[in-house]
């Protein structure tokens, strides 16, 4: 019932060294948005034209002041990381304003949480088809020297959108499972911060959680991997909030993941171990 892509050794060569003999993780599990690919700013977008268009209608019918969509103060808080529709029923919450959450099939911008939810979709789409997809380059060579030394990589995300993103990438193949927002909705899984996502995927490889690594860039995510009993919860920097992802379970911060090798992260892992 994953949504499966090529299997890591599809993408390894037949001189690949075993994992090394002796070390404290067998997987690394990555959120996409942020982490592989720079999409994050492109969901940031989206969200604000969306709530814009929406908080201007609700200030010319009742007459009230119109306060935009801010990425610092809602995005961050309120909508990072989270499954599309509970992202817009949490603003929402935040603002005082109470709407139907309506059907999954709702028309793109009708006035329900749903509606919402679908018009974001489609301002992201159209982005991504204008922009492209931006890829972390220190990223892909961390995946490449994990599944080279014979390690598994998976990919947890709340985004329903990770084949149309994915697809635009040289990552699609190198993910053992990926659970997405898709998966997420068929099994009944729950959303960050909820270690579901992680828990299933690590699942999925075969792996204990206490011998895999969650790598996240958003304050629900770290919880979620906190929350999942990982060997380790990575968290990546990218907004300068460094001291909130330790603040709410990441293990080790860093700014970017050219930062990180396998090396150091058995390391960490071993410190904590020994710190339990």
């Amino acid at each position: 019932m994953t949504l499966l892509v090529n299997s890591p050794s599809s993408v390894r060569s037949s001189e690949t060294a075993a994992a090394p003999a002796g070390w404290a993780f067998d997987a690394v599990i990555f959120d996409m948005d942020g982490v592989i690919t720079d999409t994050a700013s492109v969901h940031s977008r989206a969200w604000k034209h969306m709530f814009d268009e929406h908080l201007a209608r609700r200030a010319q019918q009742h007459g009230t002041p119109f306060r935009a969509f801010s990425h610092e103060r809602d995005y961050r808080t309120y909508v990072d990381g989270k499954p599309r529709y509970q992202g817009v029923a949490a603003f929402l919450a935040a603002r005082g304003i109470a709407l139907p959450w309506g059907h999954p099939a709702d028309p793109a911008g009708a006035e329900t949480v749903c509606g919402l939810g679908n018009r974001k979709n489609v301002l992201f789409n159209e982005i991504i088809g204008n922009d492209g997809v931006r890829v972390y380059d220190s990223s892909l060579r961390l995946i490449r020297a994990l599944l080279g030394r014979g390690l598994q990589v998976g990919l947890a995300t709340s985004s329903r959108n990770s084949a149309l993103i994915l697809g635009r990438t040289p990552a699609a193949a190198f993910f053992g499972t990926i659970v997405d927002g898709l998966v997420s909705e068929r099994l009944g899984l729950k959303g960050k911060p909820a270690p579901d996502i992680f828990t299933t995927a690590s699942a999925n490889l075969g792996v204990p959680c206490a011998r895999a690594v969650v790598v996240e860039d958003a304050v629900s995510g770290v919880q979620a991997g906190a929350a999942g009993g990982f060997g380790l919860v990575v968290g990546i920097a990218r907004e300068g909030n460094a001291e909130e992802l330790r603040e709410n379970g990441a293990d080790m911060v860093v700014h970017d993941l050219a930062e990180v090798s396998m090396e150091e992260i058995n390391r960490r892992i071993r410190l904590k171990g020994a710190a339990a």
